[in-house]
This record gives structure tokens, sequence and C-alpha cells, in this order.
């Protein structure tokens, strides 16, 4: 698979660079990847799916179109990277929730300030 394809619209496939890299995908590219990652993670959400990767079979069957567009339209390391991070994210809001509730309070450090008393 190349950086980016679609079922609407075939992307022509990517610019190799001097150095022999894939030149990186332009605004509107990015904008469309986007757009079909926040659409897969809506389904997700409605059908209460929180790890795609581990959830590979129900995520197939709950959000299989809007997979397919969020594959087509992002490069394929994006696509691994996004699900990773929502994974985290949530992890993340899960433990400052927990934390708030045995009713943790935060704290400001001022940049260059940590670790000076």
């Amino acid at each position: 698979m190349g950086w980016f394809g679609s079922s609407q619209e075939t992307l022509p496939t990517p610019k190799i660079s001097a150095d022999g890299a894939p030149i990186a995908p332009d605004r509107s590219q990015r904008a469309r990847c986007w757009e079909h990652r926040d659409a897969y993670f809506s389904c997700l959400e409605r059908n209460d799916i929180i790890d795609s990767i581990k959830e590979r079979d129900k995520a197939a069957k709950e959000c299989s179109a809007e997979g397919k567009g969020f594959e087509a339209n992002c490069a394929s390391s994006w696509v691994e990277y996004f699900k990773k991070r929502r994974v985290v994210e949530y992890k993340r809001d899960e433990t400052l929730k927990r934390l708030q509730a045995e009713g943790a309070q935060g704290t400001y450090v001022k940049p260059g300030q940590a670790g000076k008393p």
C-alpha cells in the first residue's frame, strides 16, 4: 500500500526525495486522513471499542467502512500511530478521572523550575 489511496480518488504514488525517502503528504492529504480517522474513531466510540488493535475482529465487524476509509487515506504508519495514541490518551484520561475522584489536586510548575526547592 502506498502512502495514500482512496476508493473515491486515486492519489499518485508519493514522490521520492533525493535521499530516497518519500516526500511528506500535503495539507489536503493530511486533512483527508484526519477526517477519516475521526470518522473511524467516532464509530469505535459508538460501539464501545477502546483498542481497535486488540479488538480487531469487533472493530472490523462494527466499523468496516470507516476503517477502510481511514486506512485508504492515511499512511500505514500513521494508522498504527493514531490507534496506539488513542489507547494511551484513553488510559491517561481514566487515570486523571480516578485521581480527581480520590481528591488529588493538580499543581503548576513553571518551566525551568522543576526540581528546584
